[in-house]
């Protein structure tokens, strides 16, 4: 073939496409004169060398990561487990969502085109990328200028040199790559050893001597032990007097919801969210329910507690009189939350009846609540709070057709940091109600559920209290007592190396959770933060970035600790071993959920040793590990930690601006709608509450000496209070009026009588506004 023909290939099988393109020429004999290579050549060939080799061992890695991930979502599932998020026969399981909240949003008050902290971060983050962008030319014009200054003769040095340089790049690159190994690991998998006996100087590990040998601390010896059995059989025997007899209940295990009797359009609205075959709590506790009786039921996070109750009340509803509508079910929730998800769930469930459900919760438009309650829905969900202000304030809503009243999360709502709203709510709500406990970690306390006024109630106990999901790994990292500062770097070593997307972190203040959020920001953690410091509208945008999958990580405190039901949850991180147990268990209650597998890693400190011990009795048949975390990883990020501490600082002091530039918009906004709209606000009746400040006030602090009583040693019994004069806290002219009144009384009782009645009929009356006269030159006041 010449060198000027046309160089023609056509496919024969099946195929469509001809090459037609000339050859190129190509020289032979000419010969290859190399080059001898530079000092800098001879350099950046080594680094792309050593970067390819660290490609190809990143990928290789990855891929067996992932399949890993993989092999692990496969068997992520119980198909054992009665309750079918998949909807078993093909149907797509549908979210919870906040449109009902959304709608009810507050109106912004001028902050809409301010910087959020977000933003901050972000700006911070690039002046950081600059600044390392100036340092890195400065130092290649430095580097160049030594090279050129340097003699042959050290060129071994150089490349001695060199090595050690390309050994600190390595050591950087292994800090940043996120898919490196976590002291000694296998690529992003993990090194998890059971709790034994291991040296303190070689690991940080907790070794079994440890949990086990404390344990006689808590034991009490002799009549200690008589006086406590003497206490149990005490309980026991009033609990079988208030709860139901269990035995007359019918324990029928139902294969499916048809089994029940339940309406068309309920079954239908069961299958179109998902639901298949009932859990045990769901199979229990509807046919009682139907039965009106009241109920007291536990099971362990995610068992499907919130369609038990929703459920049976839906299929009485459907049989309610329609000639008048009025408010028929209650249904609390602690957090604002937890009320919008259930609110969400029951709406899907009655999708296909003509039930009508309001959702009324703080930080949402008051007015739009009250046009809701107007038109008396049948349903209504609320936070405590909230609806005792619609009580008290909103026109032709109350309670007294209530018939059915649910708590959920009912152990939070019996606390006494509720106390006080939940008597009001009782007392507005009928006697003859039927009422619903729910909770995982529900009481059994007889002195916490007689203020509930329950009738008879059924002890629905499926699976034993204050126990784990059966599928949930538990993980206990050791902080030791002089490294306390470390906590901030080894979860950030978590976050980097191992737990990577779908994780919640529990911080125990609002203040650290955000700190973090800066912190995580500036290390390029994609995060969302959920604490009480945020508006309505933040906390609602938090979950729903967290649930589309738009951040990796929500920074919560414990306000997302019960009933939130986000799915694909993988890890749950406690920052803080929390104070009580039972929020430990709802904390890791987000994670292994409907038969699903999970993972919780909580950090322990040396004062958090009696949590330990409860979290490790308590998980019967659970997963129970230690994990160890490289000492020197966790330096390595101490020290950027330490490092990034002066841009946190000026990120807050930002952010502090910001907020104080808010405020005073809003105060002129306030100040300018007082001016236009004063008559009209005026006019407004006020909004009153069920205590005055001062019993809120001595509410909480009492509330406040009853949780550290037994922390504290006992103290001196507090003095009698003085007794009030008679004549104290009024003014001058009414005590000279009730002294006058006695005089007379002790001279003429018939009189007395009278002046008594004219001056209550006179202080009835309502005051009129009217201007005051000067009064006269004799000192007296002229008549009005």
């Amino acid at each position: 073939m010449g060198k000027n023909d046309d160089f023609v290939m056509t496919i024969e099988d099946d195929q469509d496409i001809v090459v037609d393109e000339p050859m190129e020429e190509i020289e032979e004999d000419k010969p290859v004169v190399k080059k001898p290579m530079d000092k800098k050549e001879a350099k950046k060939m080594r680094k792309l060398a050593n970067r390819e080799k660290r490609q190809g061992l990143q990928a290789t890695i990855k891929a067996d990561v992932e399949k890993k991930k993989k092999a692990e979502k496969d068997s992520a599932f119980d198909d054992q487990f009665t309750f079918s998020m998949d909807g078993g026969s093909g149907a797509k399981p549908k979210d919870w969502d906040f449109t009902a909240a959304r709608g009810m949003l507050k109106g912004k008050q001028g902050d809409a085109d301010r910087t959020s902290i977000d933003d901050i971060i972000a700006k911070k983050r690039q002046e950081n990328k600059d600044k390392k962008k100036k340092s890195k030319v400065v130092e290649v014009e430095q580097e160049e200028e030594e090279e050129e200054d340097v003699e042959d003769e050290t060129s071994e040095f150089v490349g001695a040199a060199s090595d050690d340089d390309e050994e600190e790049e390595e050591e950087k690159t292994a800090e940043n790559d996120e898919d490196l190994a976590l002291d000694g690991f296998g690529a992003g998998a993990e090194r998890i050893e059971q709790i034994e006996e291991e040296d303190e100087e070689d690991s940080d590990s907790d070794t079994e001597e440890d949990l086990t040998d404390g344990e006689a601390e808590d034991i009490q010896q002799g009549s200690d032990e008589e006086v406590v059995e003497d206490e149990a059989e005490k309980q026991a025997s009033r609990k079988k007097e208030y709860f139901a007899d269990e035995e007359e209940e019918d324990k029928k295990e139902h294969q499916s919801f048809a089994s029940m009797n339940l309406s068309r359009p309920i079954l239908k609205g069961l299958s179109n969210v998902g639901f298949v075959k009932p859990t045990d709590i769901q199979s229990r506790t509807i046919p009682i329910s139907l039965m009106g009786k009241d109920i007291c039921g536990g099971a362990v996070t995610g068992s499907g507690k919130t369609a038990a109750f929703i459920v049976p009340i839906l299929e009485r509803l459907l049989y309610r009189p329609r000639q008048t509508p009025s408010t028929r079910v209650l249904i609390l929730c602690p957090t604002r939350e937890l009320a919008a998800q259930v609110h969400s769930v029951a709406v899907k469930l009655a999708n296909y009846t003509d039930i009508t459900f309001a959702l009324c919760v703080g930080g949402l438009s008051v007015k739009t609540q009250e046009q809701e309650l107007k038109l008396k829905p049948d349903v209504v969900v609320a936070t405590p709070g909230r609806l005792i202000d619609h009580v008290r304030n909103s026109s032709g809503f109350h309670l007294d057709a209530c018939e059915i009243l649910v708590m959920d999360e009912a152990d939070r709502m019996l606390e006494d940091g509720f106390a006080d709203e939940l008597g009001e709510i009782i007392k507005a709500c009928p006697r003859g109600r039927q009422t619903m406990l729910f909770s995982a970690t529900m009481t059994d306390n007889v002195d916490q559920l007689v203020r509930m006024s329950l009738n008879n109630p059924v002890r629905l106990f499926v699976d034993p209290s204050n126990q784990a999901a059966s599928r949930l790994i538990q993980e206990f990292v050791r902080i030791r007592q002089t490294r306390e500062s470390d906590r901030a770097a080894v979860l950030l070593a978590l976050c980097r190396k191992t737990f990577k997307e779908k994780v919640i972190v529990f911080f125990r203040s609002k203040a650290a959770a955000h700190q973090m959020k800066i912190l995580f920001g500036l290390m390029g953690l994609s995060a969302a933060e959920l604490h009480g410091n945020l508006t309505q509208e933040q906390r609602l945008e938090a979950l729903e970035r967290f649930r589309d999958n738009e951040v990796d990580y929500l920074l919560a405190t414990d306000l997302a600790a019960r009933g939130l039901d986000i799915k694909g949850i993988e890890t749950v991180i406690n920052y803080n071993m929390p104070t009580q147990f039972a929020q430990y268990l709802h904390r890791v209650g987000r994670t292994a959920r409907a038969g699903r597998n999970g993972r919780s890693v909580t950090l322990v400190g040396e004062a958090d040793r009696k949590m330990l011990k409860m979290a490790i009795k308590s998980s019967v048949g659970a997963q129970v590990k230690n994990r160890v975390v490289n000492h020197e990883v966790v330096q390595r990020y101490k020290q950027k930690v330490e490092s990034l501490g002066p841009q946190i600082k000026e990120v807050l002091a930002e952010e502090k601006q910001e907020r104080a530039i808010r405020n005073a918009e809003m105060q002129l906004k306030k100040s300018e709608n007082m001016l236009h709209h004063g008559a009209e606000i005026y006019a407004r009746p006020a909004r009153t509450w069920f205590q005055t400040e001062t019993e809120k006030r001595n509410s909480s602090e009492a509330i406040k000496n009853k949780s550290g009583a037994k922390d504290t040693k006992p103290t001196e019994p507090a003095k009698p209070q003085e007794k009030r004069g008679k004549y104290d806290g009024m003014s001058r002219q009414k005590r000279r009026r009730m002294q006058a009144m006695e005089d007379s009384d002790a001279e003429d009782d018939g009189r007395g009588q009278k002046f008594a009645a004219r001056a209550a009929k006179k202080s009835s009356q309502p005051t009129r506004i009217t201007k005051m006269r000067a009064p006269k030159a004799g000192g007296k006041k002229g008549k009005k």
